[in-house]
């Protein structure tokens, strides 16, 4: 089927390149209507697996009934008010987030990005209220991305994302991952932060070694620096834990959470341990939307059915599962060069350029992947996903390979 054949698709891109910004380039050309469980339907109902969940954003698939139930009732309620007043769902979700974590205290955003800007002042304010005016400076990792905001911009460690927006902010410098020489190397009397993904998702799902983690944990120690983590795409089960951090055997002083948070509906955090979050005072910070009832309920839904339905053990076992079976596949060709992630966060790079081929064979077939640059597919899923529903994947992503891309 072409985009021809479809009158109502046709209509929306017509739609798109009249009124909407091109940001996004020439798009897929597919525009769903419903989803139900791991599965989307586009406008002529052809039926995808959704194995990208909105980039690592639907946890609970589509029109999960306990994420469904908590916003329809809310919205019957109470859908938004000012931050001025206090909101009991902001209040539970606070209480939970740091019941469930090793931070005391929470702020609610409407985005990574700003949870992420939030850390970033936060780390800043705590050595300023402390009269330790000159430390601002803050080490990230080099393939890192931590948003699109001039700040988080200029704190992603990908030059593509700088160039068109210079100057940025200063006073962010970056280092190659796993490099703790580099690292310290970069360390002054102005740096008062490390910040970094544990799991890089827009790098190419590139993980942080565990020693290497200890190590960085050791050095903000010694020279009385702040450790960020940024965990917008790895938190929320993501990884078979509920916080990426849990796999390092350490512990941030800050960390910041978005995407799978709400489900779907729009909510990022950045939580603190006290010694830190004691620096935000009245008139810090603030936000209109972050933390309003409807996305605080909805939040809400999406732990408490983590929690009671047992789904990091489901991660844990599905990611091993998909795993394995990309491995196997991998052992046959000499198209893949590495499988690699944590849980249901998997990456899959290629020794040539063909990942957007692959990712458009496999959206032909019915089968929604991510790509990450050239050589990179990225697995994300919804983390209810079930063997049944990868395995047609596996045959169609070989095939794929077999079928038509040069070895």
């Amino acid at each position: 089927m072409t985009v021809q054949d479809d009158a109502k698709l046709q209509k929306i891109i017509d739609l798109d390149k009249k009124y909407y910004m091109n940001t996004f380039g020439n798009r897929t050309p597919v525009c769903f209507e419903k989803g139900e469980g791991v599965y989307l339907y586009d406008t002529k109902g052809k039926k995808y697996c959704d194995l990208l969940a909105g980039i690592a954003v639907n946890c609970l698939g589509h029109n999960h009934h306990a994420l469904v139930e908590a916003i329809k009732s809310q919205a019957e309620k109470l859908i938004h008010c000012s931050s001025l007043y206090y909101i009991e769902k902001q209040a539970e979700l606070a209480q939970k987030l740091v019941s469930l974590s090793c931070c005391d205290k929470v702020f609610f955003s409407n985005s990574g990005a700003e949870a992420n800007e939030g850390a970033i002042k936060l780390a800043r304010l705590y050595f300023q209220k402390r009269g330790l005016k000159e430390k601002y400076e803050i080490i990230t990792l080099e393939k890192s991305f931590h948003g699109r905001t001039l700040a988080t911009l200029a704190a992603t460690g990908q030059e593509k994302y700088h160039k068109s927006y210079k100057p940025l902010p200063e006073k962010f410098v970056s280092v190659p991952a796993n490099d703790i020489d580099a690292l310290k190397g970069k360390i002054n009397e102005n740096t008062c932060a490390v910040m970094m993904e544990p799991i890089q998702g827009e790098g190419g799902i590139n993980i942080v070694d565990a020693d290497y983690a200890k190590k960085v944990r050791l050095l903000c120690d010694q020279y009385d620096l702040l450790l960020i983590f940024d965990e917008v795409q790895c938190g929320i089960g993501r990884t078979g834990k509920m916080f990426g951090y849990e796999h390092f055997g350490i512990e941030p002083d800050i960390f910041t959470l978005a995407k799978a948070l709400g489900g779907g509906v729009p909510i990022g955090a950045f939580l603190a341990k006290e010694f830190v979050a004691k620096a935000m005072e009245p008139g810090d910070h603030g936000s209109t939307f972050g933390g309003n009832p409807l996305a605080c309920a909805a939040a809400l839904a999406v732990l408490n059915t983590i929690e009671k339905d047992g789904l990091l053990k489901n991660v844990e076992a599905m990611g091993a599962y998909m795993t394995e079976k990309l491995n196997e596949i991998a052992a046959k060709t000499d198209l893949i060069k590495e499988v690699r992630g944590k849980g249901l966060m998997i990456g899959i790079e290629f020794t040539s350029d063909i990942a957007a081929a692959v990712k458009d064979a496999l959206l032909e077939k019915g089968f929604l992947v991510g790509t990450v640059g050239s050589r990179v597919i990225r697995l994300t899923p919804p983390l209810i996903i079930k063997k049944e529903d990868t395995d047609p994947f596996f045959a169609e992503f070989e095939q794929a390979l077999t079928g038509g891309m040069k070895q």
